[in-house]
């Protein structure tokens, strides 16, 4: 696969993932300074690791969120729970994530990534009319 059939691919599967509007606000907002980095993880992450067989967006989902919250990547890990919402996983089975999570990464790290969750099921909640 060419460089730009594996960003076309990654792109598709991030507008999946992480939705339409926050692709095309990231979009817009690609600078002669980002447009490379933009481009290695348009075709890096979201083509060749998250098309690859073996496991689900949703268990894809499990990991990211795990590992963001241990790394304390909050602003990532934010997206990526939208992006869980968006690949099946319930605020439920999001919910038993972040207590794994704890037992691993540490109760501080869980303890904010249920604030950072908390914070963003608000706004979802309020975007859909419901807060």
């Amino acid at each position: 696969m060419d460089e730009k059939s594996r960003f076309d691919a990654g792109m598709k599967t991030r507008r999946a993932v992480l939705g339409e509007a926050y692709v095309d606000k990231a979009s817009a907002e690609i600078s002669d300074f980002t447009s490379d980095w933009q481009e290695f993880i348009t075709r890096t992450a979201w083509n060749d690791i998250w098309n690859r067989p073996g496991l689900l967006r949703r268990e894809r989902s499990i990991i990211v969120l795990s590992i963001a919250a241990s790394l304390g990547a909050w602003g990532e890990f934010r997206i990526h729970v939208r992006g869980a919402l968006n690949n099946g996983l319930s605020r439920d089975e999001i919910k038993e994530v972040l207590i794994q999570t704890a037992v691993y990464a540490g109760v501080p790290a869980a303890n904010h990534a249920f604030k950072e969750a908390s914070s963003v099921f608000a706004e979802i909640d309020a975007e859909a009319g419901k807060g």
